[in-house]
């Protein structure tokens, strides 16, 4: 008997112990989706309409491995700073996890950010694009597909100017991150 419990006590404290008490990023998205203060969309990869456009075979590749982009906007106002700190803090602290590696960092008049991904070095499955304004709030980019190469990010941005897609599609979400 007391093996019994014995085994069933350890039992329960590796499982407690493996489950992670931060939010994951996706939760994050779920749970901020109908969040007054949050613009979110999920966009196919169709959306680009880049079927029409001339591209070098590198450029095709990167493009097609892409599935989807879930994007999340906190739009900062006057009534709402505290809440964009809070919630500010949150995403950081989720992106600090060791299972995003850092791409680069962003630093340009319109704000800070960061580009990290989920997966092998030449197998990406995720790639997160956060950026942040004082004025205007923080916008989170999930960007989903299948063995994306860190390479194709910027054959992706160059096919992407290529078509000149103007943020058809893109709702208040396009507003927001035009400015």
């Amino acid at each position: 008997m007391r093996n019994i419990v014995k085994t069933a006590l350890v039992t329960m404290a590796i499982i407690f112990a493996s489950c992670s008490s931060q939010q994951s990023l996706q939760e994050y998205y779920v749970d901020n989706k109908e969040n007054p203060n949050f613009i979110s969309l999920d966009i196919p990869a169709s959306i680009l309409k880049m079927d029409e456009v001339d591209l070098t075979d590198v450029q095709r590749e990167a493009v097609e491995s892409l599935k989807k982009f879930n994007l999340l906007a906190f739009k900062k106002t006057s009534e709402n700073v505290g809440d964009y700190k809070l919630e500010k803090a949150k995403v950081k602290e989720i992106l600090k996890d060791d299972e995003f590696v850092e791409l680069m960092k962003i630093n340009s008049q319109y704000g800070k950010g960061v580009i990290k991904y989920m997966g092998d070095e030449d197998a990406i499955d995720e790639v997160i694009i956060y950026g942040d304004s004082k004025e205007k709030g923080f916008a989170l980019v999930r960007v989903l597909g299948k063995d994306m190469n860190p390479a194709h990010i910027v054959q992706l941005m160059q096919a992407i100017q290529k078509s000149e897609y103007k943020g058809e599609g893109l709702g208040e979400i396009g507003k927001f991150l035009k400015g």
